[in-house]
């Protein structure tokens, strides 16, 4: 074994024998308390049996990187440890605003697509929801934190990238080369669907996106809408305050939602009457690609018993993440709050479950093959949209809502 590497298992099991000691003084008067510490004991014991029995001599620098990430990352999807060369990139993340147009999570060690933006370079190539980017620019996304995915994924615009992407029920990753540009926002758009009923399709919620939503609901009124259906499906791009904002839209009282955590004191997000601008019944259709701000809109009118919510389980994004940095360089980014729906559920992993469930029939479409164009999608006819139906069918009183 290199000298370096022994230096590095004595120093770091002589760190663990201190936490334990002084974890053992601490805990003199409760053994309970000493609960938290008796993992590392085992942790210096496997670092001895590496150092003594393993095959050849390990390299202990990335065996302590990959123990500090699955550490990070086994408290949640969002919290990392960061190498002191990661820590470098995730700082220059901002220095490009060129994206692909998606929404990227982490769930049982794999990096998959929430959502994609409507005609993003994402979009256009034929990803979707639930696509598993297996390699950015042929290195495993397995042992990366969704942070550095995010910062390899964001960059200058007209610079490439090549990601390898599996299907569900599909077999081996399918090559992708995209360009990154800047994404904006989808419009809000709206319609009449039935006579009274104005239809609101707000695909993201970045910062000033309420305006223009309260904009198109005037403009459905002055049309003859009298109740609103608000579309947040695969919606999981945009900003948390907005979230709010959007929910004020429909409330003019109570609680919206709060965000906590251990060090973090509660912040209530309250509704403000002269923010509202719609009284009228209202419905939220929500699928499996609904996350974060979205969320937190639905939650509001949902548990403030203001309207119905229809559709599937969202996706559950709903945190605040704070970077400590380390003496060696490299960074800890922790989560360190969570944003709760009015009665006091966390949104983070657990998402909204809507009191209207209704599946939602999405068509499996294998990848294109490389040089293949991906297959154009045609919107869906709203007369084959369950759950939209479904949501004009509570709205128009021919049926009542079945609690889920």
């Amino acid at each position: 074994m290199r000298d370096r590497d022994k230096f590095i298992v004595v120093s770091f099991s002589t760190v663990l024998a201190l936490v334990l000691l002084i974890g053992a003084l601490l805990g003199q008067e409760s053994d309970s308390s000493t609960e938290p510490y008796r993992p590392l004991a085992v942790l210096s014991e496997v670092l001895a049996r590496i150092q003594s029995d393993y095959v050849e001599d390990a390299n202990f620098g990335r065996v302590t990187q990959g123990a500090l990430h699955g550490l990070l990352e086994s408290l949640d999807p969002y919290s990392s440890y960061l190498s002191p060369e990661e820590y470098q990139n995730y700082q220059k993340r901002d220095r490009g605003n060129g994206s692909l147009g998606m929404v990227v999570s982490k769930r049982f060690g794999f990096v998959s697509i929430v959502t994609t933006l409507p005609s993003g370079p994402a979009d256009r190539a034929g990803l979707q929801a639930n696509d598993v980017i297996e390699s950015i620019d042929g290195q495993s996304t397995r042992e990366m934190s969704i942070a550095e995915v995010t910062g390899r994924l964001a960059g200058q615009p007209g610079t490439t990238i090549k990601l390898a992407v599996v299907r569900e029920r599909a077999g081996e990753p399918r090559p992708f080369e995209l360009r990154r540009e800047v994404v904006p926002a989808p419009d809000v758009t709206g319609s009449i669907v039935a006579p009274g009923i104005g239809y609101l399709r707000v695909g993201a919620l970045p910062a000033g996106e309420t305006q223009k939503i309260g904009a198109r609901i005037q403009e459905l009124r002055r049309n003859g809408a009298a109740k609103f259906i608000l579309d947040l499906r695969d919606n999981a791009s945009g900003e948390m305050d907005e979230g709010v904002a959007t929910a004020n839209l429909f409330l003019r009282r109570g609680l919206i939602g709060y965000l906590s955590g251990q060090q973090h004191p509660r912040q209530d997000f309250l509704a403000d009457a002269s923010k509202a601008v719609a009284d009228e019944p209202v419905a939220v259709l929500v699928n499996n690609a609904t996350g974060g701000a979205a969320e937190l809109a639905a939650s509001a009118i949902l548990e403030s018993h203001r309207g119905d919510v229809i559709g599937e389980r969202t996706f559950g994004i709903g945190s605040v993440q704070k970077v400590i940095p380390l003496d060696d360089g490299s960074a800890l980014l922790l989560s360190v709050a969570k944003y709760y729906s009015p009665s006091g559920k966390q949104i983070q992993e657990t998402g909204v479950t809507p009191n209207i469930l209704v599946e939602q029939e999405r068509e499996l479409v294998p990848l294109p093959e490389p040089g293949q164009a991906p297959a154009p999608r045609t919107p869906p006819n709203p007369s084959e949209d369950a759950p939209l139906q479904r949501a004009i069918e509570v709205l128009s009183g021919q049926s009542q809502p079945q609690a889920a």
